[in-house]
């Protein structure tokens, strides 16, 4: 496939999920010329041998051909867009290479360059940035301090594993969200944006990626914790059950309450109409996601920033209720998987310690605040619903 080299081009570092169903269709449909880069060989052999894929979505198909490499040479002068979807352990992995190409960047006198790490975690572009740093010259740090602008965002799209004829094929809900800060970014036309479809930019992004993380990430969470422990496989099988639903609902509202105190840039007609959107998504029945996909790593999604505890401390420091909130956390301390390292870390550390012991642990909680009693209550009555089932 020969690249006309007036068209944009962008380089997106992980031909996974999230990279071919998320981020690659979205640039594709922007008239970016899209670059794959990944160390999956299977998966690159197949791209270039195919030379295209499909993205199903609930209703249409977006079909689009992409240009996939795996041995990717460092970014060209005519790249105006880097993006990435490789993991946070692995981003420091790939500074070597957008350091170099930052570098020919500067000696070629190449136009403004963004990078954009679309990760699920915060601030990842951030931790990218450092990376990237420790690998350029004094002259090359001032050069991409001048023109290059490394922005983090938040990303929301389902997309749970998918089969098909086509091995490349993906598997994707129809809604997707993609918003980036736009203080760092460079190169902004005349209508303020990048001119990339389904992206959006804002000053506010901590708002957003709590949002998100109060809402779509404390819910789905919640929603495959209960249902593993009422036998439920799947998000949609989970959902249907009206005391799972309650008690989904009812942490997203508190959170949701949370949220609004923190971030007056969002009312709460805008965030009941956030909580019945996700509501919506967790009832697709075309979207068929696994309880144990959703739950895995319990001890990442009990951190404290994370899904679980950041809304409640959120809540605490407005002093709101965490009813629900608790009972999503003790559905996690109860979740029981061998295949998963840290779900049997868990199990073993509650057996070794005592439940009470792990929730201080975890949470940080004293035994006489409001907020231990009420997960430590909680973990008793989701013990009687687990023998119920």
């Amino acid at each position: 496939m020969v690249v006309d080299h007036k068209q944009l081009c962008a380089i997106h570092f992980g031909a996974g999920n999230i990279g071919r169903g998320f981020i690659g269709p979205l640039l594709l449909q922007s008239g970016y010329h899209v670059t794959f880069a990944d160390i999956d060989t299977d998966v690159i052999n197949k791209a270039n041998e195919h030379r295209e894929y499909a993205v199903h979505t609930l209703e249409p198909k977006n079909r689009g051909h992409y240009d996939c490499h795996r041995h990717l040479r460092d970014p060209a002068p005519d790249v105006k867009l880097v993006t990435t979807s490789v993991g946070l352990p692995v981003l420091p992995k790939i500074a070597g290479p957008i350091a170099r190409g930052i570098s020919q960047r500067r000696k070629a006198g190449s136009g403004p360059l963004n990078v954009i790490a679309c990760e699920n975690g915060v601030g990842a572009t951030e931790k990218l940035r450092e990376a990237v740093f420790e690998h350029l010259s004094e002259e090359d740090k001032k050069y991409a301090k001048e023109h290059v602008g490394l922005a983090n965002c938040s990303v929301d799209r389902i997309m749970p594993p998918f089969e098909n004829d086509s091995p490349l094929d993906v598997g994707v809900e129809y809604f997707c969200e993609w918003i980036v800060e736009r203080g760092p970014l460079t190169g902004i036309d005349n209508s303020g944006t990048l001119g990339i479809k389904g992206m959006a930019l804002t000053d506010e992004l901590p708002g957003y990626v709590e949002r998100k993380l109060f809402t779509f990430n404390c819910g789905h969470a919640t929603t495959a914790y209960l249902g593993f422990l009422k036998g439920y496989p799947t998000i949609f099988d989970s959902i249907q059950d009206e005391e799972i639903l309650r008690i989904v609902e009812g942490a997203m509202q508190e959170g949701g309450a949370a949220l609004v105190k923190k971030h007056p840039t969002f009312t709460l007609d805008e965030q009941q109409k956030y909580i019945k959107r996700t509501l919506d998504r967790f009832r697709n029945p075309n979207v068929v996601d696994n309880v144990k996909r959703v739950g895995r790593q319990p001890l990442r999604e009990l951190a404290k920033n994370d899904r679980l505890l950041g809304p409640v401390y959120t809540a605490r420091e407005y002093r709101l209720p965490i009813d629900n909130l608790a009972r999503g956390i003790a559905a996690a301390m109860s979740y029981e998987n061998d295949e998963d390292e840290q779900a049997a870390e868990l199990k073993n550390e509650i057996e070794q310690q005592g439940v009470r012991n792990v929730i201080k642990k975890l949470t940080g909680f004293n035994e006489d605040s409001e907020e231990f009693k009420k997960i430590q209550g909680s973990n008793d009555v989701l013990m009687r619903m687990k023998a119920r089932n």
